[in-house]
């Protein structure tokens, strides 16, 4: 199988070859030197598809929104209003980090110019993975990714700033019609094109929970997001929703909006309920689930910890498809390359179908 047929066949709960792996982002350059290649001609699509390949990560992303609009010393604020900066690690890995939100009231989001999703650089974007992924045939497979709700629009404002807009009815409203407009327009056209899946990221929660109250997401979220996935599902293009956090008080909610696939289901929140082998037993025939091995653990835990958990992982999820192999969060610059090839390996042993793993 090529890997777009891995993934697909995955997410419809069929065995595929093998376990399909993913990553929602690699910021270490240790572990991509590792494998033989070289970025810093530029971290275009092509190389570092060519790294994913060769580390045998089938799912990978172009980026069809999150651009810059407005750019200054060091960062540039995107067209969310989210203050980006570059940061770089010991490797002198390149870490676009969020440094706070450029809206300081309503007002200020009111004057700003909405992203459009007919922009030609999202289509152009799109369309450069994916020819790269032909160009490598089909080796991995290129799928667009764009901020949707929640993430982009709390981080806009900054959380306090939005945390007193939640009490405003009207202001969310024009919010979140906004983000969801925006955000089932670009589905669309990215389906009409052929994509087969698009990535939403939407954080809706941190460790401790979620970032308001459940009666908001469903006012407010759910009802774009499930337009969102009707919309795909349209084209037969499927939604991988990435959210951190605590989800478990909204989680049927996510499944009964239409998303195929989730990740990463954090395994270092505050709730030892939200388990990605409870959420499994309940709710496996309904979504495929992506991770969720730790990143503390990645860079912090000794080899057998993480090879016992790797194994876990594929021996519970895996069996009769609806399971994407992943980190639970990304590879970033603390996970050492003794770790992540601990965790590649068990995949390359035991990932084969049919899963057979000892207990």
């Amino acid at each position: 199988m090529n890997a777009p047929e891995r993934v697909l066949t995955t997410i419809e709960h069929k065995e595929p070859d093998r376990v399909p792996a993913f990553e929602s982002a690699f910021t270490n350059n240790t572990i991509i030197k590792h494998y033989g290649v070289n970025l810093s001609g530029g971290r275009g699509y092509k190389n570092i598809y060519k790294f994913f390949s060769k580390a045998r990560i089938d799912l990978v992303l172009s980026y069809v929104s999150i651009f810059p609009r407005k750019m200054f010393r060091g960062g540039y604020i995107d067209e969310y209003g989210r203050v980006m900066k570059y940061e770089y690690a010991e490797d002198k890995t390149m870490i676009l980090a969020y440094h706070g939100g450029h809206f300081e009231s309503f007002e200020d989001y009111e004057s700003w110019e909405q992203p459009d999703p007919n922009l030609k650089s999202r289509m152009n974007q799109f369309l450069s993975g994916r020819s790269v992924q032909k160009e490598m045939d089909d080796a991995v497979f290129s799928i667009p990714s764009t901020g949707a709700l929640m993430e982009c629009s709390w981080q806009g404002f900054g959380m306090e700033t939005f945390s007193r807009i939640t009490g405003r009815d009207k202001q969310m409203r024009r919010i979140f019609n906004d983000r969801g407009t925006f955000t089932v327009e670009l589905v669309k056209i990215l389906a009409e094109n052929d994509a087969k899946m698009v990535l939403l990221w939407d954080d809706y929660g941190f460790k401790n929970g979620l970032f308001m109250r459940p009666s908001l997401y469903r006012k407010h979220i759910f009802p774009w997001l499930k337009q969102i996935c009707d919309t795909a599902h349209k084209y037969d293009c499927k939604i991988l929703l990435h959210s951190d956090g605590d989800l478990m008080e909204i989680f049927e909610d996510i499944i009964k909006c239409g998303v195929d696939a989730i990740h990463p289901i954090e395994s270092t929140t505050a709730n030892p309920d939200y388990d990605i082998f409870k959420l499994n037993e309940k709710y496996g025939d309904e979504i495929t689930f992506i991770g969720n091995l730790s990143p503390i653990m990645l860079a912090f835990g000794e080899i057998s910890e993480i090879e016992d958990y790797a194994k876990k992982l594929i021996r519970e999820l895996a069996p009769g498809g609806g399971y994407i192999f992943s980190s639970g969060h990304s590879i970033h610059p603390a996970v050492t390359v003794d770790r992540f090839e601990a965790m590649q390996n068990i995949k390359r042993k035991y990932g084969t179908y049919p899963i057979n793993i000892p207990d």
